[in-house]
Order: structure tokens, then sequence, then C-alpha cells
């Protein structure tokens, strides 16, 4: 089975091109944090057609996104003639990733470029899917999971 799951940032702004057959397509680097003050890795990523219009519409630089798709390698000849190999990962689907979260965040305002008014952050947190702690959540046992 061939299948990735990254989270990452894009190093640079992604650009979308044409080949000469007219698919849209978009080459770009993530850089995917290792954790733990490891540093980071930088994986190269291809998106083809549609995907790449998305990631080139809604992406720019140092923007977090989820992508899913599988690693693929090719060969081919440089201009000096020698044969290179690239490995790559080829993104089927993707997702906005949450930003990392500011002190201003944490005190209960959202952060952006446009300042929201208290009756909208209050609106916006209001949204949250489930709140609570692990203590008020009941524990299922496996055999009632319907799969």
């Amino acid at each position: 089975m061939n299948f990735v799951l990254l989270m990452g940032r894009f190093v640079a702004d992604p650009e979308l091109k044409k080949t000469t057959s007219g698919k849209s397509v978009c080459a770009f680097t993530l850089a995917v944090d290792k954790g733990k003050d490891r540093g980071a890795d930088f994986i190269d990523t291809v998106a083809w057609e549609k995907t790449a219009e998305f990631i080139c519409k809604y992406f720019k630089k140092g923007d977090p996104i989820v992508i899913d798709g599988a690693v693929n390698t090719r060969t081919y000849e440089d201009k000096d003639g020698k044969k290179r190999k690239v490995t790559e990962v080829t993104a089927k689907n993707v997702e906005f990733a949450p930003r990392a979260r500011t002190a201003q965040q944490e005190s209960g305002y959202f952060a952006s470029a446009d300042v929201l008014s208290a009756d909208e952050n209050e609106a916006l947190q209001s949204r949250t899917v489930a709140q609570g702690t692990a203590e008020e959540f009941e524990l299922v046992e496996d055999e009632d999971l319907p799969f």
C-alpha cells in the first residue's frame, strides 16, 4: 500500500504551470516538522489539475496544509546526460490545516488580518464541536462499536 499523509508548511509560494498538453501542475516543497526541536524534513510534492489549481488559489508561503497522496519515483536525464532519480509525493487530496495558536488566541481572541469585533469573536468560539474534560465523556466497550 502506498499512502502518505503529511501536514506541513509551504517553503515558497506555489506556482501554477501548464504542461504542453494543457494540464495544470504545481510542484512545491513542504517543510514537515519532526517535532521536539529536531528540525524539519523538506518534502518535494507535486499536484495535478484541480488539486494544483486549488493549492495555487488558496495557499502561499508559510501556510499550513494537510496532504494525502502517494510516494512516486521517476528517472530522467539531465542536461549533462546523467540519469537522475527523483522521489516525490503526488498529492491527491488537500485540506486547510490549523494555524499555530498565538498568545492572543489563547486569551480568547482570534488573530487575523481583519480585526474581529467581540461579537464576531464570540460567535466564532461558540462553533466549537465539543468541549469538556476527558472525565465527562463515556468510554464505549469495543463490542458496542458498529464496525
